[in-house]
């Protein structure tokens, strides 16, 4: 029987059915109405739990959820800082009931991306895995001794309010410092164009990309200096959790080696002792279903 699986953003809310191989035989997805009302995000999910149970010919075995958090997983609870309707939304009760009997399990959407990676992607083989999305912001989520591991709350291995500069800019979580104020997509457009690149009106990460990838001297910067304070977190998490593998996806990612050799040279500074030599940096391969792919594994574990 197939799994249900939904992955809750601030930009879109995708859903899917997953065979227990955790091949996608259906999916969709649609803008997700952040601006909106707290019904007006749930509708959304709600019609798409519907369409998901009418090309599963009405019934699964059970439905795995992967949102933007933080999150509360004890309650069932989720309060994505990008949807701001949503503050303690009670996610998981409200999809039991549309799908009442079979289990419903909810984490983070990092944790979700790294289980989908260590499934099915870049992150097979692994033991203990860092999944890492460089986008609009910067999020993570952990697979240690082969298990996903949420944390006290569901929240563990949230990488991206890591502090990398104790003096830099303040963050959109209200911290000073964190690799995502640094490293995000729209940190580096603003720090390029703050240091001289005349950007395209509305350039974002793509168009940053392409003129790095033209020569240009300032978008080259901003990409070293955001490789370099991932560089820095990745050394530290490295250590704490004495990881063997990290997987990047995301919008950033896709910028392909102007991300990565700049990363893996300044990794090689920080992440010097000797239980670090072994670290490996690598690509996701499953793009935008990662999280539900792991969201669909979630199912199985739990």
């Amino acid at each position: 029987m197939h799994t249900l699986c939904l992955d809750i953003g601030g930009t879109k809310i995708a859903a899917g059915l997953a065979d227990p191989s955790g091949d996608l035989v259906h999916t969709a997805k649609r803008r997700t109405p952040a601006a909106e009302g707290a019904e007006a995000v749930w509708d959304v999910v709600a019609a798409m739990i519907a369409d998901a149970l009418h090309a599963a010919g009405g019934a699964v075995g059970g439905v795995g959820i992967a949102s933007a958090g933080p999150i509360d997983r004890h309650r069932g609870t989720v309060s994505p800082i990008n949807i701001a309707s949503w503050r303690g939304f009670p996610v998981r009760d409200r999809v039991s009931a549309v799908v009442p009997g079979v289990p419903v399990e909810l984490g983070g959407d990092g944790v979700c991306m790294a289980l989908g990676e260590h499934w099915l992607g870049a992150g097979r083989g692994a033991r203990f895995l860092l999944g890492m999305v460089v986008s609009t912001g910067v999020g993570g989520g952990l697979v240690l001794d082969g298990a996903p591991y949420p944390g006290r709350t569901g929240n563990a291995g949230h990488v991206g309010h890591v502090v990398v500069d104790e003096d830099g800019a303040q963050c959109a979580c209200g911290g000073r410092g964190c690799v995502e104020s640094i490293a995000s997509g729209p940190s580096m457009v603003r720090w390029a164009c703050d240091n001289g690149w005349c950007a395209p009106r509305g350039a974002g990460a793509k168009e940053l990309a392409g003129a790095a990838a033209a020569g240009d001297t300032v978008a080259l910067a901003a990409f070293r200096r955001g490789a370099t304070a991932l560089a820095a977190m990745i050394a530290s998490v490295g250590a704490v959790c004495d990881l063997d593998l990290v997987v990047i996806g995301g919008g950033v990612a896709k910028s392909g080696r102007l991300l990565f050799d700049p990363l893996r040279a300044a990794l090689s500074d920080y992440a010097r002792l000797d239980f670090l030599a072994g670290l490996r940096v690598a690509p996701a391969q499953l793009g935008g279903t990662a999280g539900l792919v792991g969201a669909a594994r979630l199912v199985g574990l739990g």
